[in-house]
């Protein structure tokens, strides 16, 4: 790969159109600003990131909040990259030195804001849920399913993946006639495919690559499209299998910085740990560090702050800091390797060992304290039902659309939503059906499944 074509602005859905030139956004900042004013990145804001959505006077992270705080940490990575690469190679033309230094920045946001939109409701066991009811179908349902889909297309429920299907929200028509979905940029659109295979070719968890999936069996052409235009290479020649385009790994930083940090940060909000516990780890990275990062003046300004929420805050504030100038290093010394589609680590995991040590305690510490937290099994187990009981009423609608009880729930999927009840097109329907169950917010998603199972009983407003 090199570094000039993989900056391609041509957009998905019109790449026959000349260039469109803008006073006031480029190509870039046009992506990003599609995705902030989308009702898909809207949604965002009630579906669960970790915790519960609390009643008022608490607030923690949404997965809209969180995504706009990947983007912020997104951007500050972009330009500091951006300007080393600039400054590297100043006998580049002008576009590559514009690019880098000015337009990386809103590459990444973009990309850290579009990298959840695929999630479904209730945090990741929305996406478990989705994978446990195709895993567990039996009788003339299991039938069908195994028939009438290719081994890829099952598997892309079987194993579903809102890292997937974010590429799919982003780049498919649904049952608009405007081709290109959300008509990104390729540099954008490839810079959230952290696991570029299919679903055939993934879940190998050796590889980076194949540790998940990126693409649905929908989606593989587009996903060849772009690739072809970025110079990504494929890896193996008969499987769906591609580099990671070099930008995928400033958006993965950016999650993987905030999500282990801002965790706590709720985590203490909600008192389920300490002051002292977010301090004992936090501090420890500091201890090698000099000036204005020296652990004995963070301390020292840490205990000058009389409240603690602005404590965690302060701290949160120092280690992002650190991390991200940590995370450009590591870019720019794994250059050649990002370019030859070979790097098989996150960024992060490239950090030096003892700061490695420090993430480890800090993962086990979230495994055992937060994510096992009563509130978040709790809300792990409703997603599991209310997903489970959505995908089991309109899976047997598409199934067996001619049923009187199956044409009255089709009539609840959105326009947007195409069903045909065409045998030969049941692998589409069911996409349909995932894509509305995935778009749901946690609350609508509750509502729906409370009146189709008559827990509620609708009212006319």
């Amino acid at each position: 790969m090199n570094w000039q074509q993989l900056t391609s602005s041509k957009r998905s859905g019109s790449e026959n159109r000349t260039g469109f030139t803008d006073a006031v956004r480029t190509s870039f900042v046009r992506d990003y600003d599609r995705l902030i004013f989308s009702s898909a990145f809207r949604r965002l804001q009630n579906k669960t990131q970790v915790f519960p959505l609390p009643g008022p006077g608490v607030f923690v992270h949404n997965r809209l909040t969180h995504s706009l705080e990947v983007a912020s940490v997104g951007r500050s990575l972009g330009k500091a990259v951006g300007d080393a690469l600039a400054q590297k190679y100043p006998q580049e033309n002008d576009y590559f030195r514009e690019f880098y230094k000015y337009e990386l920045p809103s590459v990444i946001a973009a990309g850290c804001l579009a990298h959840d939109i695929g999630n479904p409701p209730f945090g990741h066991s929305g996406e478990d849920a989705i994978r446990t009811f195709f895993t567990e179908l039996t009788g003339a349902e299991k039938t069908q399913f195994s028939e009438l889909l290719s081994e890829n297309q099952q598997r892309d429920f079987l194993y579903f993946e809102g890292n997937a299907n974010a590429f799919r929200t982003l780049t498919h028509s649904f049952n608009e006639k405007a081709a290109g979905g959300f008509r990104l940029t390729y540099a954008t659109l490839a810079s959230i495919v952290k696991y570029p295979s299919d679903s055939l070719s993934g879940f190998n968890k050796q590889q980076l690559v194949t540790k998940k999936s990126g693409f649905f069996d929908s989606e593989v052409e587009t996903y060849k499209h772009i690739a072809k235009e970025l110079g990504i290479p494929r890896l193996h020649e008969s499987k769906n299998i591609f580099a990671r385009h070099p930008f995928v790994y400033l958006v993965e930083a950016a999650d993987d910085i905030c999500y282990r940090i801002i965790d706590f940060e709720d985590a203490h909000r909600l008192n389920i740990i300490s002051i002292d516990t977010i301090k004992e780890l936090f501090l420890q990275f500091f201890n090698n560090e000099t000036g204005y990062d020296a652990r004995e003046k963070v301390e020292d300004t840490f205990n000058g702050i009389n409240d603690n929420n602005q404590r965690v805050q302060y701290l949160r504030a120092k280690l992002i800091n650190l991390l991200i100038n940590r995370v450009t290093n590591v870019f720019m010394e794994k250059e050649e390797e990002l370019l030859q589609g070979t790097l098989q680590k996150s960024l992060i995991d490239y950090l030096p060992e003892s700061e490695q040590q420090l993430i480890k305690t800090i993962d086990e510490f979230s495994i055992e304290h937060i994510y096992n937290h009563r509130s978040v099994v709790e809300i792990e187990i409703a997603g599991y039902n209310v997903i489970g009981g959505l995908l089991k009423e309109f899976f047997a609608a598409v199934t067996n659309p001619k049923s009187a009880k199956s044409k009255k729930l089709l009539q609840l999927i959105s326009r947007q939503f195409i069903i045909t009840g065409e045998r030969n097109r049941l692998y589409n329907d069911i996409q349909s059906v995932v894509d509305f169950i995935a778009g749901m917010t946690d609350l609508f998603a509750v509502d729906v499944f409370r009146k189709i199972t008559g827990i509620e009983f609708p009212q006319i407003r």
